[in-house]
């Protein structure tokens, strides 16, 4: 039986989602822009999944989005962001380890002429909101920041700086990118100061290829993709019905036992550092407090690749970093202070609510004898 320890990437959709996705092509086939009955009832079944998500970051449902995933959401807020005020104000301020799909929108903004500034973490692999702070002024549009770091997991202070820049800088748009902390966290966006968040269905037990950006009410979004004045012309194209009603079914399906969720997946982190600790020469890239969900460590003198295959023989089925960079070093994990030797050797264990002690024993077990045999060899 395998043990799939790679949800950070994706994972398997739930019974409750897998069973909308089906009524949606089955029963509610007809598209929700049609004036007649059937694209009433598809339109109808779109809107309570909308109301479902947007219920659970303390939305508006009008402020909801769909999208075709988290990297469309991303590029939405920056580019849209950046063609409504940059023009006037054209400084953007985001951090040195975020998901590609901010990092390498901005890079590409930033070769169009905007300034950037990137915040890296401090000696001790902290961040410190007044370095956000200090870099904004009144010449700045946009800030974006994550969540939660993808890699190892770290919880990066939004709430904090969020609520300091609309202090200071009222003005200045917030976007956070809360793909790998939603139904993972409690999050609401009043209390993150956000105008902006991006979320993923595929990350919480639904179906690959939904997103949604929430887009706070006043805040003005240029529009990436134009046409048939979809979502409110936000967003044109035709609604993926099917995978949005799976959307709603998995938030719902995940919103009664968040914080219980939380808990469960601590004494499960702990419980496999517990046993990790026993074999000599791995060092652990993520921190005591970041999210339980993800693990990051370093197998000293064997690379990722090697180690990862080794393991999926066995099948055991962890990553080597971001799914999205397709294998690349990312070079997060160095801007958190790990050594480029250590990187190169990093896997990343993601869990969720269904994995099991026994299954955390077993990919351990596995970790030993790779350790064992491959430096042996």
């Amino acid at each position: 039986m395998s043990i799939y320890l790679d949800n950070a990437a994706t994972t398997k959709p739930c019974a409750a989602a897998i069973d909308e996705i089906n009524r949606g092509l089955t029963e509610l086939y007809g598209n929700p822009s049609s004036l007649h009955s059937k694209g009433l009832q598809a339109q109808l079944a779109v809107d309570e999944a909308r109301k479902i998500i947007a219920g659970s970051i303390g939305c508006d449902s009008r402020e909801l989005y769909f999208t075709s995933g988290a990297t469309e959401s991303n590029n939405m807020a920056v580019r849209g962001t950046v063609a409504a005020y940059g023009k006037r104000k054209p400084k953007i301020i985001t951090t040195t380890v975020e998901h590609a799909s901010i990092r390498e929108t901005i890079n590409e903004l930033e070769m169009k002429g905007f300034e950037v500034i990137r915040i890296a973490p401090r000696k001790n692999g902290e961040f410190v909101p007044q370095d956000f702070i200090e870099a904004i002024d009144e010449k700045t549009c946009l800030i974006s920041m994550m969540l939660v770091n993808n890699e190892n997991g770290y919880i990066l202070p939004v709430k904090e700086v969020f609520s300091a820049v609309k202090r200071k800088f009222p003005d200045v748009i917030t976007h956070c990118d809360c793909v790998q902390g939603f139904m993972k966290l409690n999050i609401n966006v009043k209390e993150l100061s956000a105008d902006l968040i991006s979320l993923s269905a595929h990350k919480i037990h639904g179906a690959k290829g939904v997103g949604a950006l929430y887009i706070k009410k006043g805040t003005r979004v240029v529009p990436i993709i134009t046409g048939g004045k979809q979502e409110k012309g936000i967003r044109s194209g035709t609604e993926s019905v099917p995978l949005i009603l799976g959307f709603g079914a998995a938030v719902k399906y995940m919103s009664s036992d968040i914080t219980q969720r939380f808990g469960q997946l601590k004494e499960l982190k702990s419980f496999l550092l517990g046993n990790i600790k026993k074999i000599d020469g791995i060092n652990l890239n993520s921190a005591e407090n970041a999210s339980p969900y993800i693990v990051n460590i370093s197998v000293c003198g064997i690379r990722s690749e090697i180690l990862l295959h080794f393991l999926e023989e066995r099948e055991i089925y962890v990553s080597s970093g971001s799914a999205c960079s397709k294998g690349a070093q990312s070079g997060v994990l160095e801007q958190f202070g790990v050594s480029r030797t250590d990187a190169d050797s990093a896997i990343r264990i993601s869990m969720n609510a269904s994995t099991t002690k026994d299954e955390l024993l077993t990919f351990v077990s596995s970790l030993a004898d790779a350790k064992q045999r491959i430096m042996s060899a």
